[in-house]
């Protein structure tokens, strides 16, 4: 393992700690008002500053931040869900039925992807739940457009062929045969799309129609931020946050690219 992929994995731990548990480790609450320190910069009471409304900004930065990971990762479980059978059952069914389940894919690919998700938020409400949801419900064409390649290759293994021989049906071939075999590739592909849902997520609540308040994310700080730059530290330190958690997650992500990829391992396909 390279030294910048050792270092990313443990940016991610650190990172994902710092997330869990740096609101418990402070005195202060998230909606916490310390009206003695309003607008007022890093200090030794409150490392990151103060906000506009007097609450601790290190806290509302690793609130923050929860959220907006939380949001990635159950965003990308969704297209996970639905991306990998769709898939899946394209690959292995072929004929017309592949076709017609790729070009509904092409078809989705000509839309555009904020645009849909914007959509979404607007027309079902500006809840937390339904936003990982509507990013997710958009994000999957490419992992089905991976598993349904991966499918082409595993279908016709030999395996695939003896279990057809003995009658096993193509459902069952599908979800203990196919799936597991592509289930890699796809973990790859997905754990490389949180940091693009990050930046989804965050740029939904920049325009205001992401997550609101009491509630926060990065994307809301950042926003808040810009519009206060008399005091550059609400906007630099979660705008900093957001982007080392883009850097350290594209880095680890690579490294498990590379660490499942068998030609690199020196295994024979």
């Amino acid at each position: 393992m390279r030294p910048a992929h050792k270092a990313s994995v443990v940016c991610v731990v650190l990172l994902t700690l710092a997330l869990l548990l740096g609101p418990w480790l402070s005195p202060w609450g998230q909606e916490h008002i310390d009206w003695n320190a309003i607008d007022t910069p890093p200090s030794p009471t409150h490392w990151f500053g103060t906000d506009g409304s007097g609450r601790d900004l290190l806290v509302r930065t690793m609130a923050g931040g929860r959220v907006s990971l939380t949001i990635a990762v159950l965003a990308t479980i969704v297209s996970f869900a639905i991306g990998l059978p769709w898939g899946a059952i394209a690959g292995f069914a072929g004929g017309r039925v592949d076709q017609l389940m790729m070009r509904i894919v092409d078809g989705l690919y000509g839309l555009p992807f904020m645009f849909l998700v914007i959509l979404l938020v607007v027309f079902f409400g500006r809840n937390p739940y339904l936003l990982f949801i509507a990013i997710g419900a958009v994000s999957w064409l490419d992992l089905a457009r991976i598993v349904r390649g991966q499918t082409l290759v595993v279908k016709n293994a030999m395996y695939i062929e003896a279990a057809r021989a003995l009658g096993v049906t193509d459902l069952w071939i599908i979800t203990r045969h196919v799936v597991p075999n592509v289930m890699g590739p796809a973990s790859v592909y997905a754990t490389l799309t949180i940091p693009g849902i990050i930046i989804a997520e965050s740029f939904i609540s920049f325009l205001g129609l992401g997550i609101q308040e009491p509630q926060t994310s990065w994307g809301v700080l950042i926003a808040d931020g810009a519009t206060r730059l008399h005091a550059p530290w609400q906007l630099i330190f979660p705008a900093t946050f957001l982007a080392v958690t883009l850097l350290v997650l594209n880095v680890a992500g690579d490294q498990l690219r590379e660490a499942m990829e068998p030609k690199k391992q020196g295994v024979r396909l």
